[in-house]
This record gives C-alpha cells, structure tokens and sequence, in this order.
C-alpha cells in the first residue's frame, strides 16, 4: 500500500505511449493490410514521429477507413489522439483495439490507465488484472502491478472519505476529499477539454468546500448558517443519495444544538427513516426530545443508539440524564410550575413567575378552601422562580437533580421551601426593581 501523499505526484507521470510504436513494426504483416492502408499507416508514423500530429491523424483516419477491421490503425490512431490530450477520443479507439486483438496487452494497458485517470476504477482493475493473466512482458508486467496499487490507493481513499463523514469525523472527510480532488486533476491533465471531468471536478471543488465551510460554522456555533451550507450540498448534488443523507444528519444536529427541538426531531426523523440505525441523528433526536419534556422518547432514541455503540459515553449520559428527567416529571416540575420551556431564558423566567405570583397572591383568596390551595401553589412558584433564575440549581435541576428535594441531596438537609406559608410573611415577590408592591395582611 503507498502513502496517500505519493499517490497524486505518481498519477501525474503519464504512461509513454509513444514509446510503444518502436515495437509495432512486426504487428502490420499479422493484419494482412492491403497497400493503400499500408501507406497510409506508415506516412502517419513517419507524421508522428516528426511532431505534426494533425497530419499524422488524417492519415490513421484514412488507414481506418480503408480497413475498419485494422487494430494497428486504431492504436495509432489513439497514440495521436494521447499526444494531443484528448483521451475521451482515445478510449474508443483502444476498446476497438482490444475487440478486435484482445491479447493486445499494451492497448489494454493503456485504455486502463486511461480509466483509472478518468476515476473509473473497476473497469481500470479488469484490464490491469487482465495484462497480468495474459503473459505480459516484464514491463508491462510493472507496470500493470503499479496500476493496481494506484487503483487500490484511490478506492481506499473513497472507502476512507464515505466512513469518515458517515462517522461525524468531518475534519478527516474533508481531508480524503482534498486527496480525491488531486485525483479528479489527473483526468483534466490528460484531457483539458474534457467536458464532464471538468464539471465534476469543479463540482467536486464546490461540494468540499461547502462541507468545509459548514463545519467550521458548527465548531463556531453558528448552526443557521451551517444548516444553510448543507442545505446547499443537497442542491449542489440532488441525485447522490448519500450527501442527502449526510447533510440532514448534520442539519438535524445543527438544530438540536440550536434547541430547536421542532425541526429538529422533524429532519432526524427523515435521516432515520432511511437509516434507522443512525446513532448519531439518535442521539440528537434524543436531546431535541429532553428539550421536548419527551421523556420516554427520548430514552427510547438513547437505548437503540447504545445498542449499536454501547461504548460512546455520550450516549451513556444522554440515557441516565433522560431517565432521572423522566423520573423529576413525575415528582415536582419548576418549569412546568411557571409554564415556560426548559430553554426560556431568565428574562421569560422571571415575567412568567411575576405574573403567577400576582395570580395566585393568597390575599386575593376570602375562602379558606380556596386560600391554602393559593398557598400551596404560591409556595411552588416562589421555589421554582429561586430555582430557574439561579444558574447553579438551574444547571443541577437539568440534570434531573431538584436543589430543594432533600431526598435528592447527598448529605441531607431540610428544604427551604417545604414550609408553611405563614413563615413567608413580609415575603415580596417583586422586590427585585419591579412597581409591583404588596402589602400582606394576615390573620
């Protein structure tokens, strides 16, 4: 196996066609060619030899013509066409070759090394594994064998680009891209007219650099335009399933980071839909489904994913996290007290806690049913204001840990608002700058 390093600056060395006519001198009595045909293949070497490649063309046109049957006329015919780099009208011409004498090992050799260039590489292996069966010379024999390792070389670099981004090693993807596109090059050097290795190479430019892009976008944390980047790779190459299927898994993850939970369960469900075992869009839909308060989805999602990676810590967490958050919702919920999500922020917190205090105020309640229920309730929003406007017990309730439970607490220690509500006489629950003020009056 070579270096991935080596591999571009071998590819750039062009195999010597021309070298291989010195040796075609004995092939023309083996085609039984008529005169004229004869003429015309010679005059044409004698063309090529001299650098006037135009004129060396029309004559093998004409020595085809006059026998389309003749396998030399093709391979010279090809041998100008490589001198003037236009391979894709070299190909045909090879093919023919080798229907024609398919124990031709130096035309076969060459139409492979044309399709390894052009990224082609099982049919490039064929006829590599093909020289090697047909009792080559000692040089081709090398030169076969080179080949393959060439071929083997780029095939690993695709296995290894697809396994690195279907494993979420971006960095690593982007770097066996990098390497394929000094591939894709080859195909243009061999052939600067080349149409359709032109636009895939530029589109295989554009693509990497969109990837590229988007992943330094996420390591910022800048996820909307990290999912506008990927939105691109899906338009850039709608028909390649897998960039599909990758850029949603990123997309999915860029809006769970985002807590936005909606569309993020929404495209991690698609990603699954068509990979059901995807560990990682489990486990952002996972997160999405805690920011939810969908417990039981969410321990659901972290259970397949660590049936398939039992190993990742991550996914460990995730599961124990989920089911302490399952377990607190069925106890005492500070969110749902105040009625906002877990990602409001402190500002939302605060108007929601203002408001439900003034609601449920007990001097607002004459009955005395009526007011222990205000109480009580008055109790709750007043733990759960303390709890979510204070980052440190905010952080431990997220975790599935309640600051105010002594049960939860390791050491012990009674709650500060398991009391009555008489010991919160005085208490003014708009002290903190607000007009709000009350004065309590109690019996």
């Amino acid at each position: 196996m070579v270096a991935p390093g080596s591999v571009t600056s071998r590819l750039g060395s062009v195999f010597p066609f021309l070298l291989v006519l010195v040796d075609l001198q004995y092939e023309g009595a083996e085609c039984g060619v008529n005169a004229d045909v004869e003429k015309h293949l010679e005059l044409g070497k004698k063309l090529l030899a001299a650098g006037q490649l135009a004129d060396a063309l029309s004559q093998f046109h004409a020595a085809v013509d006059g026998d389309p049957d003749n396998y030399i006329a093709y391979y010279r015919r090809a041998t100008v066409f490589l001198a003037m780099g236009k391979s894709k009208a070299a190909l045909p011409d090879l093919t023919k070759v080798i229907e024609l004498k398919m124990d031709f090992t130096a035309a076969r050799l060459q139409r492979g090394h044309l399709l390894l260039k052009q990224g082609k590489l099982d049919e490039a292996e064929d006829d590599f594994k093909k020289v090697l069966k047909s009792n080559p010379s000692e040089n081709e024999e090398k030169e076969a064998q080179s080949q393959l390792i060439k071929s083997d070389e780029m095939q690993r670099l695709r296995s290894q680009a697809l396994h690195a981004f279907e494993s979420a090693d971006y960095t690593a993807a982007i770097t066996f891209l990098d390497k394929i596109i000094e591939e894709v090059r080859e195909c243009l050097k061999l052939d600067q007219d080349h149409k359709r290795c032109f636009a895939h190479y530029k589109q295989v430019k554009k693509l990497n650099k969109l990837i590229e892009s988007a992943e330094e976008l996420i390591r910022d944390g800048r996820y909307i335009d990290a999912t506008s980047k990927y939105e691109s790779v899906m338009k850039t190459e709608p028909n390649i399933a897998e960039y599909t299927v990758r850029s949603k898994e990123r997309i999915c993850h860029c809006f769970s980071k985002d807590e936005k939970p909606v569309e993020a369960i929404r495209i991690c469900s698609e990603v699954l839909q068509m990979e059901p075992d995807n560990v990682n869009a489990l486990k952002d839909r996972a997160e999405a489904y805690l920011i939810e308060e969908m417990y039981d989805e969410a321990i659901q999602d972290y259970e397949t994913a660590q049936e398939h990676n039992e190993n990742d810590q991550q996914i460990r967490e995730g599961l124990e996290k989920a089911q302490r958050l399952l377990k607190q919702s069925q106890k005492r919920d500070y969110y749902k007290i105040l009625g906002v999500k877990r990602n409001a922020k402190k500002q939302e917190i605060i108007k929601a806690y203002r408001k439900l205090a003034l609601q449920w105020h007990p001097d607002n309640f004459q009955n005395e049913e009526e007011k222990k229920k205000a109480e009580k309730k008055f109790i709750d929003i007043a733990a759960a204001k303390e709890v979510l406007s204070d980052p440190e017990m905010r952080k431990k309730f997220d975790d599935g840990e309640d600051p105010l439970d002594a049960e939860s607490q390791q050491g012990g220690g009674g709650n500060p608002f398991h009391r009555s509500w008489n010991s919160w006489q005085g208490f003014n629950p708009f002290s903190s700058g607000g007009p709000f003020r009350f004065k309590f009056h109690f019996n």
